[in-house]
């Protein structure tokens, strides 16, 4: 099955890689819960990732992320490119390796000044800045060549780990390899179990990060 896929080029691996954050992503914003931003919670088969998303900031990225949580469509997916020192890839693969019907790609927000930022999680896409759909992916680190500009277009960032940067570090570290036209896939399939929303509807009365 593997031979017969074809895994879209969504981010461009830089050789270069921005020096650590020395901001502590574990540290969870205790304001969150009382903006009612909404909550994500992600069990993946190597622990739980908390997120807060933004939709003040990005709000189509976030009712778009929302409305695929809420069919249950990353459930059961993969974290399929991982790369230490850079970010982990998931959310459009099954467990074999299948890319998994969409919706329509949405317009990309990322001028909205948040930036790819070491925990923070954003849509995945291919050349066209406006063709993310549903695959994201988490910063393992301050990828300051991802942020917004004229002329690369950017990554739309749309929310932030708040506990569970310690399992974000540990997938970014596994083992992986490359396979036709396809790279960094873990050796040992990384899964999302699930992922569930907790106060999903305040993003109609959204709350700046």
């Amino acid at each position: 099955m593997i031979s017969s896929l074809r895994i879209w080029l969504l981010i461009t691996v830089c050789t270069a890689f921005a020096a650590p954050s020395t901001a502590d992503s574990n540290n969870a914003d205790s304001n969150n819960q009382a903006n009612n931003n909404p909550l994500i919670t992600m069990e993946t088969s190597m622990g739980t990732i908390q997120l807060v998303l933004y939709p003040a900031a990005a709000p189509i990225t976030v009712a778009n992320f929302l409305d695929y949580v809420n069919q249950g469509f990353y459930n059961g997916t993969l974290f399929h490119r991982v790369i230490a020192y850079f970010m982990i890839q998931g959310g459009g693969l099954d467990q074999e390796l299948q890319l998994k019907p969409t919706g329509e790609p949405i317009v990309s927000e990322a001028n909205n000044g948040l930036n790819n930022e070491r925990g923070t999680i954003a849509m995945a896409r291919t050349q066209d800045v406006n063709s993310a759909r549903a695959q994201f992916f988490i910063n393992v680190e301050d990828n300051t060549h991802l942020n917004y500009s004229k002329s690369s277009g950017g990554y739309t960032v749309f929310g932030k780990v708040i506990t569970g940067m310690e399992v974000v570090d540990k997938i970014s570290n596994v083992d992986t390899t490359n396979f036709e036209r396809n790279y960094d896939i873990p050796v040992e399939p990384v899964f999302i179990i699930s992922v569930r929303a907790q106060n999903p509807e305040s993003s109609a009365q959204p709350n700046n990060p």
